[in-house]
């Protein structure tokens, strides 16, 4: 969905935009350490993972962190007349609960605010919690601020 400036200022608060489901794999696991160079045994190696208090193997929370941006595709909208968009930061960023391999997680987005400093310059401030499936904490919650680049006049866009 394509909207304007004015379209997501009256989102501000309002329900939550959540993804679709997307599952965690063990391969995802392994590949995301050897990417980062965190062979932690906790995420690599599932039998010895399942002698500790985790009883298993469990997703980098830097992983599940990663998965916003797909989820974010997924479920955010679009500002209509973007050239582009990019990462700004984190005010506050928790990981709440493990994710383990083979379980599903979605993120969930409520819009906080909206601002334009600058002409063309918009800047999006999302509350996030990253659900998994049949669990009852978050694998995470975070404060997430996107910064999006409009061509021409955001209020006509």
């Amino acid at each position: 969905m394509e909207c304007t400036v004015n379209d997501l200022l009256g989102m501000v608060g309002k329900s939550a935009c959540c993804s679709r489901w997307f599952r965690m794999t063990q391969e995802m696991i392994d590949v995301h350490a050897e990417l980062v160079e965190d062979r932690q045994f906790i995420h690599v190696d599932p039998v010895r993972a399942a002698k500790t208090p985790l009883g298993g193997s469990v997703a980098h929370g830097f992983l599940t962190l990663s998965m916003l941006s797909a989820m974010a595709y997924d479920a955010q909208p679009r500002l209509a007349g973007e050239a582009h968009s990019v990462n700004y930061g984190f005010n506050r960023l928790r990981f709440l609960a493990p994710v383990r391999p083979g379980s599903r997680i979605r993120g969930c987005f409520v819009l906080q605010s909206v601002e334009e400093r600058i002409p063309g310059e918009i800047t999006l401030t999302w509350s996030v919690e990253v659900e998994i499936e049949d669990h009852p904490k978050p694998a995470l919650a975070a404060e997430w601020i996107n910064r999006h680049y409009v061509a021409g006049d955001s209020e006509s866009a």
